[in-house]
């Protein structure tokens, strides 16, 4: 990897985070993308995105060379990241997915928020036991479930196009059905996004592993 490639996925970040969380940081419920059954809805709504976004960004920064090589500075974003971060997002999405009264994003977002705050549990868990190889692993599916909303976003409009040449959906019902793959493409997103962690974490064991074994 580049050395610059962090920098620049970490700027992504703070732009994606910036246009999500743009219309909610006036507080003005009317500008709600999603629709709200009242203050209390819209208060959790915009605490679950706010704090999502600081996941979304600390998560990154901890991909910069700079930041992983200062042991402090890492151990410090790591818990921001953790406690301010996944910890609020993750426990706002679930009452986000059950008001949402869609089936599928009850079941689907309610299993990744639970996913996201164990898997960030045994994260932490590994770090206060000093087990890195751990910590990382756990770190490493934590992150992919905080990524679900950025795959979510560019799975659905494929999956829209997909349906093209089936004859499922023609170029002028796209607006339409989107709505409709929403919560299709924010299941599929944490399912591919772990399946992707694993591949990883799997392809990291092995280059780790010795290339010999020894005789018995």
């Amino acid at each position: 990897m580049r050395k610059s490639t962090p920098w620049l996925l970490l700027a992504v970040a703070v732009v994606f985070s910036l246009v999500v969380a743009y219309p909610y940081l006036g507080l003005d419920v009317h500008r709600s993308r999603i629709e709200v059954s009242g203050g209390l809805h819209y208060g959790v709504l915009v605490t679950h995105i706010l704090t999502a976004a600081v996941a979304l960004i600390l998560g990154l920064l901890q991909a910069v060379p700079k930041v992983r090589a200062r042991r402090r500075i890492h151990r410090t974003v790591g818990r921001c990241y953790l406690a301010a971060g996944v910890l609020p997002a993750g426990l706002t999405a679930i009452p986000v997915a059950l008001w949402s009264g869609r089936l599928l994003t009850q079941i689907g977002l309610t299993t990744a928020a639970v996913l996201w705050l164990l898997t960030g549990a045994l994260a932490y868990r590994a770090a206060r036991r000093r087990d890195i190889t751990a910590h990382r692993d756990w770190m490493t599916r934590n992150y992919a479930l905080t990524l679900l909303a950025v795959t979510a976003r560019l799975l659905v409009p494929l999956l829209l196009l997909a349906q093209i040449p089936l004859g499922t959906v023609t170029p002028g019902e796209l607006g339409q059905k989107a709505a409709s793959m929403i919560p299709v493409g924010q299941t599929l997103a944490w399912i591919v996004n772990l399946a992707i962690a694993e591949t990883l974490i799997r392809r990291r064991h092995r280059r780790s592993a010795p290339s010999g074994h020894p005789r018995t």
